[in-house]
């Protein structure tokens, strides 16, 4: 009586001697873990996204433009606006982002997802309100559960108020664009290396 053996040989040879197959390799994240969006109504928001963009090599989206699949499939957010309602205590951009922060991001829950916001502002011109808008990301963001990332200090600005203050802190990147437009790309540059200290991974 033939082996076992051979009877297995004799039935799939080719499955004998197949190696073992390789296990999954654990499922990696997205190269586009980090999703960096803007809305702009001058320029000058996407302006700075673009220098976001050759310190990351993240392409900017415009907020319109991207699903709400996509947000939250990714680990972190970079998300920047200009001001232009000042005084206002919602929907300070002017932008796409008013209708985003009221009616979409209320039903997405970033539990766990970082979230960097810059900000654009004329602090000549609304000192008073420089930059209001990002404050506003920033608690709508918040209240949303993600971690907020990227504050930073208030030193080299010349502007009376601003919304975007927390805890003695800017609630992110804050560029103006009118005034101080040579120093906009060495601050998205620093801002860059400080979110990356923070666990943003790009």
């Amino acid at each position: 009586m033939p082996s076992k053996l051979a009877l297995a040989l004799a039935l799939s040879p080719a499955a004998a001697f197949a190696p073992a197959p390789a296990k999954a390799a654990p499922r990696a994240a997205p190269l586009n873990a980090v999703g960096l969006y803007y809305s702009t109504t001058t320029g000058n928001t996407e302006t700075v996204a673009g220098y976001l963009t050759a310190a990351t090599g993240i392409e900017a989206v415009d907020i319109d433009s991207v699903d709400d699949e996509t947000l939250t499939s990714m680990d972190a957010l970079i998300c920047g606006a200009p001001t232009w309602h000042t005084g206002a205590d919602e929907q300070r951009s002017g932008t796409a982002w008013d209708e985003f922060l009221y009616d979409r991001l209320p039903s997405l829950d970033l539990s766990g997802k970082k979230v960097a916001i810059f900000g654009l502002g004329d602090q000549g011109s609304y000192g008073d309100n420089f930059c209001d808008a990002a404050g506003e990301l920033y608690d709508c963001f918040s209240a949303q559960g993600a971690t907020m990332v990227g504050l930073t200090a208030t030193d080299d600005y010349d502007y009376s108020d601003s919304k975007a203050l927390r805890d003695g802190k800017f609630c992110g990147l804050l560029c103006d664009e009118d005034n101080e437009y040579d120093k906009s790309e060495g601050r998205a540059n620093d801002w860059v290396e400080q979110l990356k200290g923070e666990g943003v991974a790009f």
